[in-house]
């Protein structure tokens, strides 16, 4: 199918964060005195919005996070970020390949704006994208597993949302785009792929290079 949008997750999709978030999450967590594994991390947090923490460590622990928590946690993972991150293999490919095929794509995360573009510019990603074509949950009061990020960003580029193909790595990413009425690829180079297709993924990918071969864009 030739696709109008392409739309991409962004950490663990294009930046390798999620290994670097995830233990520092649960580094943090621990230190404040709700025990987290980065396993555990990875299950209730990964492909969430930052606000499913606290409601996660609310529930759990009937407990609140310190004021300030985001911003600490964010100054953290930036910290750690300047010496680990790197970009998802085959990612810088993937985008120049389409950028010159004239295949429209974009960016649509559950991060915070300065988290994507942190990232972006850490792996030398930030110039494959144009800034109104980068959307966070921020811009819609929500984050997945609920649709209103992926149908924002189609709605905002003119796309349909049946002709859209979103690029996800965790449970919450595929149900989101699916709920959202668009096909979605599981990439399964980090995630369970079992869990991937649990939740809807209309194919898996292992390595992101594939995903050129199903908007033939070579």
């Amino acid at each position: 199918m030739n696709y109008d949008l392409v739309i991409f997750d962004n950490d663990g999709v294009l930046v390798d964060s999620e290994p670097i978030s995830n233990r520092v999450l649960a580094e943090y967590l621990t230190e404040l005195g709700h025990p987290t594994s980065v396993e555990d991390s990875y299950r209730d947090f990964m492909g969430c919005a930052p606000h499913t923490v606290h409601d996660v460590i609310g529930e759990r622990y009937g407990a609140r996070l310190p004021e300030g928590f985001d911003e600490l946690f964010h100054g953290r993972v930036f910290a750690a970020f300047q010496t680990e991150l790197t970009a998802v293999n085959g990612a810088e490919q993937v985008l120049k390949t389409l950028r010159q095929s004239g295949i429209p794509y974009c960016l649509a995360s559950s991060a915070h704006h300065e988290w994507i573009r942190t990232a972006l510019d850490l792996t030398g990603l930030l110039g494959y994208h144009q800034e109104e074509r980068i959307f966070s949950a921020q811009d819609v009061g929500v984050g997945k597993p609920a649709p209103d990020l992926f149908l924002h960003a189609a709605r905002t580029l003119g796309a349909d949302p049946a002709r859209c193909l979103v690029i996800e790595d965790s449970r919450n990413g595929v149900l989101a785009a699916r709920a959202a009425g668009m096909d979605v690829y599981g990439y399964a180079a980090l995630t369970d792929p079992a869990k991937l297709t649990a939740a809807g993924a209309t194919g898996l990918i292992t390595e992101l290079p594939q995903l050129l071969d199903l908007v033939a864009a070579v």
